[in-house]
């Protein structure tokens, strides 16, 4: 198990930040320096999280959003959100409500996550860990 210290914030899109460590110090070992994060304005060539988990986290941070506006914030097309919406949707995980122009999303965190790997634990305590002291 690694212990993570010295977080540091990036900016990577104008409305999205990440952290990286800058050290990583194993339970009773020395410091070692982690590896750099990409440097901000260069997409990475991978992310740890799926489209899916990126527009779950948006829609919970910005219920109100319009799909231009998570296209924007996740780095894809508005037709992947449609899609991706659309695949939430008929999973019960996510529900839309008409509110005047706009949609408004509320997520339904019951329910397991998909993988094998991960179905003991809920879309409620990823989308939690993912937005934990957001703004």
């Amino acid at each position: 198990m690694l212990r993570l210290t010295g977080l540091t914030r990036y900016r990577i899109h104008e409305n999205s930040v990440a952290y990286s460590a800058s050290e990583v110090k194993p339970p009773g070992g020395s410091m070692a320096q982690a590896p750099s994060p990409t440097p901000p304005g260069e997409s990475a060539s991978w992310t740890f999280l799926t489209n899916h988990a990126h527009v779950l986290v948006c829609l919970v941070q910005r219920p109100d959003d319009t799909l231009r506006e998570v296209a924007r914030r996740v780095g894809i097309t508005e037709r992947a959100v449609q899609r991706i919406i659309r695949e939430l949707e008929d999973a019960g995980i996510l529900q839309r409500a008409r509110t005047g122009r706009r949609n408004h999303y509320t997520v339904d965190g019951a329910h397991p996550l998909r993988h094998p790997l991960e179905a003991h634990r809920s879309v409620e305590e990823l989308l939690t860990l993912l937005t934990t002291g957001d703004r």
